[in-house]
């Protein structure tokens, strides 16, 4: 009787272990992004990593650069922010392990690597201002560069307050807070945060709860401007109409 009564205390602990050891290959989703590396335009060495990736106009001024979303195969954002911000030089760099990019994610990686790609920037493009974009999870990782770099203009498309808080929202029956070393904590390095900033939200979005947004927002102190796209789920914000008149009207 004891043992049957202890099935299912060993089931839990089975399960919460397995997603403590698996939880990177949960959370980094590269599979369908690779490429060969001879169809990108920029690399940037990080060690013994090489990131790759592409730039848009490459002699305009005010550059933006864009920090897709977990499995976004970022070159098919070319044709969009090329049409869209035509007066800019736009830089997509795959993060390591995504499109061409060597190595393997990780929280700290990224991170990394995200303010080696806006110091690359800021020393091709001296005295300009230097916008950021972050889709999903590249909203955790832009949110980090604007806390600690002078971002001239932070766009935030389907953020979230923290990634750990949203993971905790899908598997509410599991100890996700304690086992998540990866947090990707927006709300944190955004708390206070004055800069000129822009908030795009989805109104279907299935992947981040409208409430952990709405942290988000709460955590700046400059309030920022907020896209509310009610048609658009997670996956479809980046082709709604609304989409790109809000993006390029605070980005212009």
């Amino acid at each position: 009787m004891i043992w049957w009564a202890a099935l299912p205390v060993l089931g839990y602990a089975g399960i919460s272990a397995w997603l403590f050891s698996k939880q990177r290959d949960l959370i980094y989703l590269p599979q369908g992004t690779r490429v060969d590396a001879a169809q990108t335009d920029f690399t940037l060495a990080r060690g013994d990593v090489q990131l790759h990736g592409w730039v848009l106009n490459p002699q305009a001024r005010n550059p933006v650069i864009y920090f897709g979303g977990n499995a976004e195969s970022i070159q098919n954002r070319r044709e969009q922010l090329g049409r869209l911000l035509p007066d800019h030089s736009v830089y997509l760099v795959s993060y390591r392990g995504y499109g061409a990019s060597g190595g393997a994610p990780s929280e700290e990686a990224l991170f990394g690597d995200a303010l080696a790609v806006f110091d690359t920037v800021r020393a091709r493009h001296p005295d300009e201002p230097i916008a950021v974009v972050g889709s999903s999870l590249g909203s955790g990782v832009a949110s980090y560069v604007a806390s600690r770099r002078p971002v001239s203009k932070l766009v935030l498309v389907a953020p979230f307050d923290s990634l750990v808080a949203v993971a905790q929202a899908h598997y509410p029956m599991f100890p996700v807070r304690w086992l998540v070393k990866d947090r990707f904590d927006s709300a944190a390095n955004l708390h206070g945060y004055e800069g000129d900033a822009l908030v795009i939200r989805a109104g279907r979005d299935q992947v981040v709860p409208p409430s952990n947004t709405d942290r988000l927002i709460a955590a700046f102190g400059k309030p920022p401007r907020v896209a509310d796209l009610p048609e658009a789920d997670h996956n479809t914000i980046g082709g709604d109409p609304g989409f790109e008149n809000a993006l390029a009207d605070f980005l212009r």
